[in-house]
């Protein structure tokens, strides 16, 4: 924890507009601490609530739900201010002052009784001697859940901060799959965190939190619709990671907002007039600056300065409760008195987000004063609280508690899971995977079906096929969207109907981790890699074992290896096999480990030999054959995308180049053959699309590998064409490998050469030199 508040802990959580800034103010009022650069005078710490605070908290539960449990809200106000009576806060404040904020912020937004006790005593366990079993006994298993949820958060202590927060998140999907109010508690204990963050002294702890609120917090806050709440995360962090960014952007909107003072109420006044005189009922026009957080994302999405943001101001039009179709009413009358900014238009309400967004947004250009480019929303009055509060205006806690509806209502919840599912390794492939999941700008697709799957801006069919099930995104060998058939690397556009081909015992592909988007697919192909590897590593080792015990004479058995375990530190035999086969453990140490007899003594050192020279040929025992072989690098895969020992050939209809793209063929018996993309022979597979691979160079590999392309050359009828033909290819490092006369006239000989180069880059570079040699009319690539 933090610092204290620095409102008063009743006071209640502001409910600033989606993605907007209070009107005439930079940020919202929610927002109380000065400017970063400022030094904070010292201010007198207030006292700590006390039985007239509680009676206040129990007074605004019994405001908004006069049915509430209030007792168990003043029981656990009563013991909160007991159980932390001597602690304090990072600046000396009494603590009791944090849980209270909490608890006002959750009652801001009219949640259960049972969440306003969890704020209260949600760091009762983990910061005093009061045990899990205390708050069962006196507030029962409900609030005890949700207790255990929030505290189980931050009760671990790893070696790794990295770790520590990626286990955190872990527990966190965790709990609040199950109950949804865990994540509430969680958010406005962050909130309240973060209004006090300029309290915490030291920077580097300052900069954490509000990075892990940026990429965390605010986009699971975006994520059950909580979009005010979002907003004040978004601002209190970029205003503590960017303070100079921040400072620039408000001084530009002060100076903005000097210029037109009256430019927002005028607009105001114009829509209203513009929707009046179409007849369409109204019950507000609300006119906002957007906030620095979302005007900086924008400039650095788009590359451009702040001068060339043409939507810094939005207004949102509300409407009388359930009538949708007069939204569109006003979308018409919109669209009829001003001039459309094309491809701003949006339509949320027909398809509308997984958080249950929904609203119409457009973009178009206001006449008046200085034809001004605006953003209109337009929703109902019930969207609107959706909008604003998420899944607290839907009252979740009313319908049961279940993780099935939590699950059913927002769907990321259940990606997650799978996330955590498939996640393998390192705690931090769950925290990458995560925030990717977290971190996404959407495209709607459809399945044959007409089921509509959301997914990230730039997801592929892989992505697509993950979305729908995982065992489709396993069992996934090609895809049509829209009816035609297109590589899985193919990026999807909203609108597009995706229809994935799947065989029977298919198996992702661990090229396809280098283009997809989605978390949960990158979780099952690294699941299934580290999988295979592992049943690589497990095979390869065993055979070594076995053969470093036939090497000394000795028969293998399982049975050896059991004393051998204790000592190379292995768990079990399939971990000692693995661990040979990743090269961390020797063959011979294992049969050593499990034999010790065979050890042999150690030898003297010979120091005539030690005083030899090393490094120069002839200064000492020269390497055997079999040692120079060894000593070489071994060459690597040249292509990427493919599993180890899988056998690679090149098409000799194509002649494909590192450089270019490429795609490969599986053929029975024959292992993956590589073609370039436009062989006009990939036509011949198009009803087979299993076979094909996702395959591309591997620019790290070091094999040195060289590749035969073709050229098609026209040179002059002369007795010394060819000869000099040659020379230049070797003199651009390349290797004429074959030779084809294809015709022979008294002025033209056109031949048809193979030769060996190492990319591209390479042929590119002979074919300038052929076509500057004199004698030379013509040079041409060919396939074939």
């Amino acid at each position: 924890m933090t610092a204290r508040d620095a409102g008063p802990p009743s006071a209640p959580v502001p409910r600033a507009p989606e993605g907007l800034g209070a009107p005439g103010a930079v940020v919202a009022a929610a927002v109380p601490a000065p400017a970063i650069a400022v030094p904070l005078p010292a201010a007198p710490a207030p006292p700590a609530p006390g039985l007239e605070d509680v009676a206040a908290l129990v007074a605004a539960v019994a405001a908004y739900d006069p049915k509430a449990d209030l007792g168990l809200v003043e029981r656990a106000g009563r013991f909160a201010c007991e159980a932390h009576r001597n602690d304090k806060r990072d600046n000396g404040d009494p603590y009791i002052i944090h849980p209270f904020a909490v608890a006002h912020i959750l009652a801001g937004y009219r949640l259960d009784a049972a969440s306003i006790a969890t704020a209260l005593l949600h760091d009762v366990v983990e910061d005093t001697a009061c045990c899990l079993g205390d708050i069962e006994k006196l507030f029962g298993k409900d609030v005890a859940r949700l207790v255990d949820g929030v505290t189980k958060l931050t009760e671990i202590e790893l070696k790794s901060k990295q770790t520590k927060q990626a286990e955190n998140l872990r527990k966190l999907v965790l709990a609040l799959s199950e109950d949804i109010r865990v994540l509430l508690v969680k958010l406005a204990d962050r909130l309240h965190n973060m209004r006090t963050l300029h309290f915490v002294p030291q920077p580097e702890r300052r900069r954490k939190t509000a990075r892990e609120t940026l990429e965390i917090f605010a986009p699971l806050a975006e994520r059950i619709g909580m979009d005010a709440l979002k907003n004040e995360l978004e601002t209190l962090a970029f205003r503590s990671m960017n303070p100079e960014a921040w400072q620039t952007i408000a001084a530009r909107l002060t100076y903005l907002r000097g210029q037109g003072a009256d430019l927002i109420k005028e607009i105001e006044a114009d829509l209203k007039q513009v929707l009046a005189s179409h007849d369409v009922p109204l019950v507000d026009v609300m006119g906002r600056e957007k906030s620095p957080y979302s005007i900086w994302l924008k400039m650095q999405k788009k590359n451009v300065a702040f001068e060339q943001l043409s939507d810094v101001m939005a207004f949102r039009i509300i409407l009388p409760d359930h009538q949708k179709a007069n939204c569109y009413a006003a979308l018409g009358a919109v669209h009829d008195a001003y001039r459309v900014v094309p491809g701003r238009f949006k339509d949320y309400i027909s398809t509308p987000k997984t958080n249950g967004y929904q609203s119409l947004h457009t973009g178009v250009t206001v006449p008046a004063r200085r034809n001004a480019k605006i953003e209109v929303q337009i929703r109902t009055l019930d969207m609107h609280e959706v909008a604003e509060n998420g899944v607290a205006a839907h009252l979740i806690y009313k319908q049961g508690n279940d993780a099935g509806l939590t699950r059913k209502r927002y769907p990321w919840v259940r990606a997650l899971l799978d996330i955590l599912e498939d996640a393998e390794g390192e705690p931090q492939d769950f925290l990458e995977h995560t925030k990717l999941e977290l971190h996404r700008d959407q495209v709607f697709c459809f399945t044959p079906k007409g089921d509509l799957i959301e997914l990230p801006r730039g997801a592929t069919p892989v992505d697509f096929a993950y979305e729908v099930h995982s065992v489709v995104g396993d069992t996934c060998v090609g895809a049509k969207v829209n009816g035609k058939i297109v590589p899985l690397r193919h990026q999807l556009e909203n609108g597009d109907q995706v229809e994935i081909i799947t065989a029977r015992g298919g198996t992702p592909n661990p090229g396809w981790e280098r283009f997809v988007v989605t978390g949960k697919a990158r979780a099952r192909i690294r699941r299934f890699v580290h999988a295979r590897l592992k049943e690589e590593h497990e095979q390869s080792g065993r055979s070594a074992i076995a053969k470093a015990f036939r090497q000394e004479g000795l028969e293998f058995s399982e049975k050896l290896l059991e004393p051998a375990l204790k000592q190379l530190k292995q768990a079990s035999l399939e971990d000692l096999y693995i661990a040979v086969g990743a090269g961390s453990v020797g063959p011979r140490d294992v049969v050593h480990a499990a034999v010790p007899e065979l050890r042999s003594p150690p030898r003297a050192v010979d120091p005539i030999a030690l005083a030899r020279p090393r490094g120069r040929l002839g200064a000492g025992p020269s390497l055997s054959r079999m040692d120079r072989t060894a000593a070489r690098p071994a060459p690597s895969m040249p292509i990427s995308g493919l599993l180890s020992g899988m056998s690679i050939h090149y098409a000799g209809c194509c002649h494909p180049l590192p450089g270019e793209r490429i795609v490969g063929i599986v053929t029975t018996g024959k292992g993956v053959t590589i073609h370039a993309t436009d062989c006009h022979t990939l036509a011949s597979f198009a009803a087979t699309p299993e076979r094909f691979l996702d395959v591309d160079w591997d620019e790290t590999a070091t094999s040195g590998e060289r590749h035969v392309a073709r050229v098609n050359v026209v040179v002059e009828n002369a007795h010394s064409a060819l000869g000099g033909l040659a020379t230049v290819v070797a003199k651009q490092d390349g290797v004429v490998s074959g030779l084809r006369v294809a015709r022979r006239d008294p002025d033209e000989v056109e031949v048809a050469v193979d030769m060996e180069v190492s990319d591209l880059r390479h042929l590119t570079t002979i074919i300038a030199a052929l076509r500057a040699h004199s004698g030379v009319v013509r040079v041409e690539r060919t396939r074939s």
